[in-house]
């Protein structure tokens, strides 16, 4: 692991936010051996006025207009820290260079207030890891001169209609700008690699303290009167990422299995025609901590994906989860899920989902429980900071003169 050393993050998710992120579990695990600053996205002066309920974001409007204190300490060697600048909305520009000009205006704000806190602080020489912020992030390694600019590519972000609209051209440029390039997706790294030698896979953390199998959890209550097999599905239930066919195929097929989502659901799938057949069953949002109750309770869970270029990319966090609880998972058949093909079943058609279900259901034993287990608990949140660590230690020590 790297040690004594000064990282700033940068990222998309600011700390507040009380989901969970890769970017906040690797700051985790850094700030055990280094001094790290976690940077919450600045405000836009939209969001100023938009009134968001957002307590997070309340309490960071209530920094800037009083001028409270900024940097908040986490723990000994972790700091949050809230910029007070306010940034321009500028997405609706319509050309890239428009945006691009206004972009440099924001970064500068940006930078000056993380100056800021690096002089409180007292850092120097500090590694910068940009969590996949391709806009605020884009001028940072000239205006904050870090020892070493690292960009982390989590997820496909140019498939995603907001951030593709000037993200076709920014992502490629800030990639191949950066020091080193890291993915937790082989798909992402391949990516990545296009633009810049140094890319590299770093894998993928799971939280295996949640999803413990060692544990027995109480049945939850909607699923107590419900009969078995129960094929469950754990995550948001929105039609940019799930594919309906999927789970309307599975249904169908087998109207004496029941089919149970567990997640918030976006207005397509409110309006789905889903609801209305008797074997499907939607939950709806649980706290993160109920969630390991459901997986548990499930015969085979299920991740029906839906093939498009935000998803394509992206590691199943959901798949080590289910694995980690020696669940049987059928999932979509992707460039990534391949890493997993030895421990999943994985469909490449609607209608192969019911027929692996039911293979899965037929040769699940304890010895396959267990091998699903031991594979799961490889993807550790340390092993993956361990690996990062080791390419930032190889980027520097190739950067050093003879």
């Amino acid at each position: 692991m790297l040690k004594g050393r000064d990282i700033i993050i940068i990222g998309i998710q600011p700390w507040y936010y009380e989901i969970g992120s890769n970017c906040k579990n690797i700051a985790l695990q850094l700030a055990r051996e280094n001094r790290v600053l976690y940077v919450n996205l600045p405000i836009n002066r939209k969001t100023l006025f938009s009134n968001d309920s957002n307590p997070g974001i309340k309490e960071h409007i209530s920094i800037i207009k009083e001028k409270k204190e900024r940097v908040k300490k986490i723990s000994p060697s972790l700091w949050e820290f809230y910029p007070s600048s306010i940034v321009e909305s500028i997405n609706w520009l319509p050309a890239t260079f428009l945006f691009k000009m206004v972009n440099v205006i924001n970064n500068q704000r940006f930078a000056k207030d993380i100056l800021e806190a690096i002089e409180k602080l007292g850092f120097s020489n500090f590694i910068l890891f940009n969590d996949n912020d391709i806009f605020n992030g884009y001028h940072l390694k000239k205006l904050l001169s870090p020892s070493l600019y690292v960009y982390y590519c989590r997820d496909y972000l140019r498939g995603n209609p907001y951030w593709g609209k000037h993200s076709d051209v920014l992502e490629p440029e800030l990639i191949e700008k950066a020091d080193l390039v890291v993915a937790n997706s082989g798909y992402l790294a391949d990516y990545c690699a296009r633009y810049n030698k140094d890319a590299y896979y770093i894998g993928q953390g799971c939280n295996l303290e949640l999803f413990d199998h060692t544990l027995q959890f109480p049945l939850p209550l909607e699923l107590s009167s419900l009969s078995r097999p129960l094929i469950g599905y754990v995550g948001a239930v929105i039609a940019s990422r799930l594919d309906e066919t999927i789970i309307r195929s599975i249904a169908q097929a087998h109207p004496e299995w029941n089919v149970v989502l567990v997640g918030p659901e976006d207005a397509t799938f409110m309006k789905s025609s889903l609801h209305s057949l008797p074997n499907v069953y939607f939950i709806g949002r649980k706290e993160l901590a109920q969630l390991p109750a459901y997986v548990q309770a499930f015969d085979v869970c299920i991740n029906p994906q839906l093939i498009n270029p935000l998803t394509i990319g992206n590691y199943p966090l959901k798949v080590d989860e289910y694995l980690a609880m020696g669940k049987p998972v059928v999932a979509t058949r992707t460039k990534t899920m391949e890493f997993f093909e030895a421990y999943t079943y994985l469909a490449t058609q609607p209608h192969e989902y019911p027929v692996l279900i039911k293979k899965a259901l037929l040769e699940n034993s304890e010895i396959v429980r267990q091998k699903r287990i031991s594979f799961a608990h490889m993807h550790t949140w340390e092993n993956s900071v361990h690996e990062l660590s080791e390419r930032i230690k190889e980027k520097e020590n190739n950067k050093r003169p003879a």
